[in-house]
């Protein structure tokens, strides 16, 4: 699976994405054209856990602070209070995955931020270009 987060590509990954190391979005394709899985998890600055996603639903939604929206071919969750996009992912033609924007911790407690032009966590980033994850997990700020 090809997976882009922020302007970054990562070809032939396994659909994990481990950020610090650690698995945190599972994402799963039956057809090329979709619908898109993902799983979830979503973590404070203490590391606690604030909400989960399994299959593309909510399963842990702590006072109810988040929204998802989705569809065959997106899948956003945001801050219901603010607005705030937390992870926004997109399904593309051929089976291929964008995620342009984000902001969420990781279970270390760091702050992740994907944007169009970089990802950023502690002192990692990603630019534009691309890795060959040869079938094994997407590894952010590894």
């Amino acid at each position: 699976m090809d997976v882009k987060i922020g302007p970054h590509w990562y070809r032939n990954s396994d659909g994990i994405i481990e950020i610090e190391g650690l698995p945190q979005i599972e994402l799963h394709l039956r057809k090329p054209e979709g619908p898109l899985g993902v799983n979830f998890a979503i973590f404070d600055s203490v590391g606690k856990l604030h909400a989960k996603v399994e299959r593309s639903s909510m399963v842990i939604n702590e006072q109810g602070a988040y929204d998802l929206v989705k569809s065959e071919k997106r899948f956003l969750l945001r801050m219901k209070e603010s607005g705030k996009t937390v992870l926004d992912l997109h399904l593309k033609d051929g089976g291929h995955i964008e995620i342009p924007q984000g902001e969420f911790y990781t279970l270390k407690g760091h702050l992740l931020t994907i944007s169009p032009k970089e990802w950023s966590v502690e002192k990692s980033k990603g630019k534009e270009g691309e890795s060959d994850m040869k079938g094994k997990a997407v590894a952010v700020a590894s």
